[in-house]
This record gives structure tokens, C-alpha cells and sequence, in this order.
């Protein structure tokens, strides 16, 4: 019997990795929209290779987020539930007192929660402020608890009181990229956020910072928010990427929710390009449900808050967390922190 004639061998197809810039700051928003371009299961497999480069596999930071001053902010952030001139049904309130805020962080604390962020509704703290979040950092910190803290615009010396204090990170996040900045708000120029930022660092101080996707935003918009991010110098410790949530009365209360698999790919860009930061999923996991949250974790995703709730919009509860880590096999990890190269690393 003849031997059958073989078929012709079928061409392969390879898809490089885009490489990494050779010097931090050199990432162009062309080069991340080839990234975002990837076909979605090369992308992952390239951030899951870079994440287990620099961080061990399975581990979870577990943060809470508490908001310690709630309601009656003066911007017009037009995702934000808090602003004064929207109507959303949250009020302004005082700031909160230590003995409730310890309380809080303790129960976080039990909980797992490793790190604890307070949040206020202000455009720009003044110094007394300054002073009463002083002594709620204090108190956190006593508890064993990392301390996070977003109040809104700092001066150089509020920055430095509040390391003076123990502040271990201050989140301040740039939202979006610069062009499509004014979309979103009119009240605090993008500068603003950056010179936050800068003096932040130069007081020492670990820097959390991402944005939020899902406000009407075209694809080079969400490459452009990355490159910021990826570009400043040096680039955060910690990124949170928030997938809009969608309140009643805000400006963006009807903006097109984002494909779940184009949130995905955000994360996964913004771990290649930050490999050494912990990128949090933060805000909109309630609405994404259990197999978009394994995707985050896949693309590279190590850290997410904690909790019922963060500020004023609702979060997946603690048990449903619990089970949904187990579930895949993550651990929510402990963690001790310590600074090296303007970088955190895990302990």
C-alpha cells in the first residue's frame, strides 16, 4: 500500500512581546495601544510571565477602604457621588472621630485587611485637617496596620506632615489620560494632580495612583492613562485600576459600561509596563462577577480592596471574597512592606 502523501506543513503565526523600554519613562501610548491590541490570550500569558518575574504566585494584598469625611466635595468629578453639586443622595458629613475610625480599622484588621486607607471629600485640605488625619494615621498605625490616606490636593508641607505622622502611602489617582481629562472634570486641572503627586514623593512617601476606565473614553485614552502612570519617575507603588461604577445622578450615570475583556486588558498592560507595583482591582467588582475577577488576577492583578464597601459605592463582601480566592487557589497574603529603589517589595 502507498505511503499517504503528507500535507503541507501549516504556516505559524508568532506574536512577540512588545519590549519593555530600556530606561523607566520611555513608553510611548503607540506602544501601549499595540499591547491593548494583542490578541487577548497572548496579552495574559505576557503579563502573567512578567508578574511571576517579580512577585510570588497567588498572593493577594487584602486593603480596606473607609471613608473617614464623606460627601460636600467642590469638584465636579463627573463619575464622583460625593460632589456637592450632584444629586445622589449622599450627604456631607464631619469628619469622623479616632475612636470610630480605629474601631473600623480593627475590624479590618480581623478581617485580613493588611492595609488601611481613609478617604475625605475634600478639593484641598487645609492644615487643620491636616492635623485631626494626623492623629487618625496614628491611631492606625498602632494597630500593625499599613496607613493609606486620599484627601485631595496637598501642598508640599501637608505632604510632609503626614509622613511625619506615619503615613505609608497617599492616593491620588489621575483618572484618565490628559486629553480626555476635561471630559471628566472642568474643577482641578491635570497639572494639579501631577504637582500632588511629585510632592508626595518628595516627602517620602509611597505613591498610590491609577484611574478608572469606563467614562466614555476611547481605546487611546486608556493607553494614554498608562502611559502617565508608567512614565512618571518613579512610577507608583501601587495602582488601582477602577472600572466606572455607574451612580444615579452623577454626569457619567449613563455612559456605556466597558467590555469586561477590554477592563481585563488594562490591567494587564499596566502590569507589564509597572512590574513591580501592586496593581489593585478597585472599584466596579461587584458588577463584574467571579470569572472577570480570575481574569484580573491572571492579567497580573495582586491587590484589592477589601470590604462592603469603598467610600460610598458598594464592594463584593468579605465572605463572598474569602470563597472566590479559594476558589482559585490565591492566597490573601499578609503582607510587610518595605521600600527599596522607590519601590515596595513584599515580605
Amino acid at each position: 500500500m502507498a505511503n499517504a502523501t503528507p500535507s503541507a506543513p501549516q504556516p505559524i503565526q508568532i506574536h512577540r512581546p512588545v519590549p519593555a523600554p530600556t530606561v523607566q519613562g520611555e513608553w510611548s501610548v503607540e506602544a501601549l495601544q499595540g499591547l491593548l491590541d494583542k490578541p487577548l490570550m497572548d496579552l495574559l500569558f505576557e503579563a502573567q510571565t512578567v508578574h511571576r518575574q517579580h512577585w510570588p504566585a497567588g498572593d493577594i494584598e487584602l486593603a480596606t477602604l473607609l471613608s473617614v469625611k464623606t460627601g460636600g466635595c467642590p469638584e465636579n468629578c463627573g463619575y464622583c457621588p460625593q460632589a456637592a453639586e450632584f444629586d445622589t443622595g449622599v450627604k456631607a458629613e464631619k469628619l469622623m472621630e479616632v475612636e470610630e475610625v480605629v474601631r473600623a480599622a480593627q475590624a479590618a484588621k480581623d478581617a485580613g485587611a493588611t492595609r488601611f486607607c481613609m478617604g475625605a471629600a475634600w478639593r484641598a485640605p487645609k492644615d487643620r485637617d491636616i492635623e485631626k488625619v494626623s492623629a487618625l494615621i496614628g491611631a492606625v498605625k498602632g494597630l500593625g496596620l499599613q496607613t493609606c490616606a486620599t484627601l485631595g490636593m496637598l501642598e508640599s508641607h501637608q505632604a510632609q506632615a503626614l509622613k511625619d505622622a506615619g503615613l505609608d502611602y497617599y492616593n491620588h489617582n489621575l483618572d484618565t489620560a490628559p486629553e480626555y481629562y476635561t471630559d471628566v472634570v472642568s474643577t482641578r486641572a491635570y497639572q494639579d494632580r501631577l504637582d500632588t503627586l511629585q510632592n508626595v514623593r518628595n516627602a517620602g512617601i509611597s505613591v498610590c495612583c491609577g484611574g478608572i476606565v469606563g467614562m466614555g473614553e476611547a481605546p487611546v485614552h486608556r493607553a494614554g492613562l498608562i502611559a502617565q502612570l508608567a512614565n512618571l519617575q518613579p512610577y507608583p507603588e501601587s495602582v488601582p485600576i477602577n472600572s466606572l461604577v455607574r451612580v444615579p445622578g452623577t454626569p457619567l450615570a449613563d455612559s456605556e459600561p466597558i467590555d469586561p475583556f477590554d477592563f481585563v486588558r488594562v490591567i494587564a498592560v499596566a502590569r507589564i509596563t509597572m512590574p513591580k507595583a501592586r496593581v489593585r482591582l478597585s472599584a466596579g467588582r461587584q458588577q463584574m462577577g467571579e470569572a472577570v475577577q480570575a481574569l484580573c488576577f491572571m492579567a497580573g492583578a495582586n491587590s484589592i480592596f477589601y470590604g462592603d464597601k469603598l467610600l460610598v459605592t458598594g464592594n463584593p463582601d468579605v465572605d463572598a471574597d474569602v470563597q472566590l480566592l479559594a476558589k482559585l487557589g490565591l492566597n490573601g497574603h499578609r503582607t510587610t512592606t518595605t521600600v527599596l529603589d522607590g519601590h515596595s517589595h513584599s515580605a
